[in-house]
């Protein structure tokens, strides 16, 4: 696995390592839960999964052209590893309610799955290629996802630690 991608998969899960159920919904007024938290994180592998498989699947990755605003977007997530906060997460990763264990069982397996989809896609179109999409950031590369799922990952991190400890954002 990708070294990006395999400490994300060690922060992630020992970030919720033996949280209870209780502390794992609990959260301050208007704010997420850790379980919503993980599960946001989740729902953000499995689309990357399926835009990859898509990509994959194709005939060429349907990356656009990235906008000036996209590429200075890009260079202060992936440039300077840095997550603005305050940003309200796109409708396809916000929450559902799918059960925290299967999440928590999950999280891993999705991250391995994603690093692979993303590998087959680079052996296809090339490492150097713009890939896929982000709804934000416009086109990325194979090493580019993994960095943004990295700096995205380490972003909510600190929220669920925050949580954890019951401290409020």
């Amino acid at each position: 696995m990708d070294s990006r991608l395999e400490e994300l998969k060690q922060v992630v899960e020992s970030a919720v390592a033996g949280m209870s159920s209780q502390r794992m919904s609990w959260h301050p007024a208007e704010k997420w839960c850790a379980a919503e938290v993980l599960e946001h994180l989740y729902l953000t592998y499995t689309g990357t999964i399926k835009g990859f498989e898509k990509v994959r699947d194709g005939g060429q990755p349907p990356a656009m052209r990235a906008s000036i605003r996209q590429r200075s977007r890009t260079f202060v997530v992936l440039g300077f590893s840095y997550m603005p906060a305050g940003r309200k997460a796109p409708a396809m990763a916000k929450p559902r309610g799918i059960p925290v264990e299967k999440v928590r069982a999950e999280v891993g397996l999705k991250i391995a799955a994603m690093d692979e989809i993303i590998a087959e896609c680079e052996a296809r179109f090339g490492r150097d290629i713009k890939l896929l999409d982000h709804p934000i950031l416009g086109p990325l590369t194979g090493a580019q996802w993994r960095k943004f799922h990295l700096v995205h990952g380490r972003h909510h991190v600190k929220q669920i630690r925050k949580l954890r400890a019951g401290q409020p954002e």
